[in-house]
C-alpha cells in the first residue's frame, strides 16, 4: 500500500469545475511523478486566476488565507503514517513547516533557488534577514533537500538535480534561420528575474528580437516594446521545443538563480545562453553558456560573438552532459522513502 505524501506548497492553484491549474511546470510534474510511489496530497494557494498546467492529481487543496491554509495543515499532521514535502521557503510554508513540527512531523524542505538573493531583491536588506530567520530554523525542524549544495549554506542536506528533460528535448535539432537575431526568455515576469533590465537593454535595437514565453496576460499589459513579443505560458512540450528551435540564443537576464531548467532546456535543443555576471555559478562545466555585464555595450558583444561563431558553438555544445526528468525523480524518490 502506497504511503501518503503531502505536497506543501506556497504556488498559487486555480480550480476549474475540480481540475487544478497551476503556472509553475514543476509543481505539476515532481507531484504527478511521485504519484507513482505514493499517495499525493497537495496544499497550496488559491488563485481566481485560470492558470496553464493543468494537475493530474485527485486530492488538491487550496486555500485564499494563512488561517485556513495552516488550519489544513494541522489537520494533516494527524495522518500518523504520512510523509511532508514542503516547496520553497516562504512565509506560508516556513508557518507550515513550524505546526507540523509542533505536532511530531519533521517535514523535507525542497529549496529550489537561493533564497537569500531573492528576498533581499524584492525587499531590500531586511528580506535577506527575514530569509535567514525563516531558513536557519527550518534547518532545525527538517530534512533539506536541494538543487545546489551552495544554497544549503553548510546545513546537512541531500542534493538532487531538478530536470524535465525527456527523449524529446534531444531529438530532431532544427537549425535558425540566420536573419534578424532572435533571443528568447522562458520565465516569470518579476523584478528578482531581470527581465526589466534586459528590456531596457535592448529597447533601442530593431535588429533584435525578444520573445518572452511565460508572461500572463496581466504580465503583457507592462510590456509595450516594438521589438518584444510576449506569448503566455505554454502547456505544449513540442510547442516549447519549436520556440526554442525558432530563436538563436536564450537570454537568463535574472539576479539570482539557484538551478534554472531553462538552462537545460536551451543546451538540449543546442541553442546558447546568455547569462548575466550575478548568476554566471549556472555555468559550471558546461559549454554554450556565456557572461555578459549588465550594460548594452557588453551585452551585444556578447551577442555578436555567438551570431559570428554559431556553428563552432553548436558543436561543442554537443558534448555537455544533462541529467533527465527520470534520474532527478528516481533520485527524489529515493530521499523521500529512506528517511
Amino acid at each position: 500500500m502506497k504511503k501518503t505524501l503531502y505536497v506543501i506548497s506556497n504556488e498559487k492553484i486555480s480550480n476549474s469545475n475540480k481540475v487544478y491549474y497551476c503556472d509553475n511546470l514543476d509543481m505539476k510534474s515532481t507531484p504527478e511523478r511521485l504519484s507513482e510511489d505514493f499517495n499525493i496530497k497537495v496544499i497550496a494557494r488559491k488563485s481566481n486566476i485560470i492558470r496553464a498546467q493543468k494537475i493530474n492529481l485527485k486530492s488538491i487543496n487550496t486555500f485564499s488565507n494563512i488561517f485556513s491554509y495552516i488550519n489544513e495543515i494541522i489537520k494533516s499532521s494527524k495522518d500518523k503514517d504520512s510523509k511532508f514535502l514542503i516547496i520553497s521557503l516562504s512565509p506560508y510554508t516556513f508557518l507550515a513547516g513550524i505546526f507540523l513540527k509542533f505536532f511530531g512531523k519533521k517535514p523535507f524542505i525542497y529549496l529550489r533557488s537561493n533564497g537569500y538573493e531573492e528576498y533581499k531583491i524584492i525587499l531590500g536588506l531586511l528580506g535577506k534577514y527575514i530569509y535567514h530567520f525563516m531558513f536557519v530554523v527550518s534547518s532545525k525542524i527538517s530534512i533539506f533537500i536541494s538543487c545546489r549544495k551552495y544554497i544549503l549554506m553548510g546545513k546537512n542536506g541531500h542534493v538532487v538535480y531538478p530536470s524535465q528533460l525527456d527523449n524529446l528535448w534531444h531529438n530532431n535539432h532544427i537549425e535558425p534561420t540566420i536573419d534578424e537575431t532572435k533571443l528568447i526568455y522562458v520565465g516569470r515576469i518579476k523584478k528578482e528575474k531581470g527581465i526589466f533590465s534586459l528590456l531596457n537593454l535592448i529597447k533601442n535595437q530593431s535588429k533584435v528580437i525578444l520573445t518572452i514565453v511565460g508572461a500572463s496576460v496581466e504580465d503583457a499589459k507592462l510590456i509595450n516594446q516594438q521589438n518584444v513579443n510576449i506569448i503566455n505560458i505554454v502547456k505544449d512540450k513540442k510547442e516549447l521545443i519549436n520556440l526554442y528551435d525558432k530563436s538563436h540564443i536564450m537570454i537568463l537576464p535574472s539576479y539570482t538563480e539557484g538551478y534554472p531548467m531553462v538552462i537545460l532546456e536551451s543546451l538540449s535543443r543546442l541553442r546558447p545562453i546568455i547569462v548575466f555576471k550575478e548568476i554566471e555559478h549556472v555555468i559550471k562545466d558546461r559549454k554554450g553558456i556565456f557572461v555578459s555585464n549588465r550594460d548594452s555595450q557588453s551585452l551585444f558583444e556578447k551577442i555578436n560573438y555567438i551570431m559570428n561563431n554559431y556553428k563552432l558553438i553548436q558543436e561543442n555544445m554537443k558534448s555537455n552532459r544533462l541529467p533527465d526528468n527520470d534520474s532527478f525523480i528516481k533520485k527524489l524518490k529515493e530521499i523521500l522513502s529512506r528517511n
